[in-house]
């Protein structure tokens, strides 16, 4: 059996995220006859909050840089990052980096405009709600939760993050946010803008049309990593 192509991902950034990216990968490998050939470190979220309040991207780029650095010289031929929030520095990280980086920005876009969808709203942290995905979604309308919903999606995601495991509750909440946003809003489809909420939902078992940022991001990886 063939091995992949070696692929460095920065962990910890929470502990789900990882793993959901880890078993994806690998599930997906072994779908198209490979092994996967994998790199794994562990990054610090709070850590990167502080760059990302401080807006400092340079500052994050350099801090990412140096786990990029170590899996490059443990073999890896391709960077990830399996979380949204740290790719506020992707522009600055691209430059400094001695691996290429598959962007989950690239396959988002993608995904968007196949399925035409025009209008949303995003779930994942505060710093990514509120700088509208860093503009990366050009010619798409994204509508901001109100302020009280905001705080608790940002609040779930971060004990998500943390806790590394799902609760019926935390699913409850976040899908009526969901369901008030589409009714209320006209939001056409809520963006999954972060990892670790894939403890709690998937495109095909939710109740509301979504779009969910690591699937498309995953399914990227793969085409690049397998023969």
């Amino acid at each position: 059996m063939n091995s992949s192509r070696s692929l460095g991902l920065i962990g910890g950034l929470g502990v789900g995220a990882t793993v959901h990216y880890y078993q994806q990968l690998a599930r997906g490998c072994d779908q198209r006859n490979c092994t996967l050939d994998i790199v794994i470190t562990s990054a610090y979220t709070p850590r990167v909050f502080q760059y990302v309040e401080a807006q400092d991207p340079n500052g994050l780029a350099q801090y990412l840089n140096g786990y990029i650095q170590r899996m490059h010289s443990a073999g890896a031929e391709l960077a990830v990052i399996p979380a949204v929030t740290p790719h506020y520095a992707i522009e600055e990280l691209i430059v400094i980096s001695p691996l290429p980086i598959i962007s989950i920005f690239d396959p988002l876009r993608e995904k968007l405009s196949r399925r035409s969808i025009r209008r949303i709203s995003i779930f994942g942290t505060r710093f990514v709600i509120e700088s509208d995905f860093f503009g990366a979604l050009a010619n798409i309308e994204i509508v901001r939760p109100h302020p009280d919903e905001l705080d608790r999606i940002h609040s779930t995601y971060v004990e998500l993050a943390a806790e590394g495991k799902p609760s019926p509750e935390k699913r409850d909440q976040l899908t009526a946010i969901a369901r008030t946003l589409i009714a209320r809003d006209a939001v056409e489809a809520i963006l999954l803008a972060g990892t670790d909420l894939t403890l709690l939902f998937d495109e095909n078992t939710t109740d509301f049309n979504c779009i969910d940022c690591a699937a498309a991001h995953i399914a990227k990886i793969l085409t690049r990593i397998t023969p």
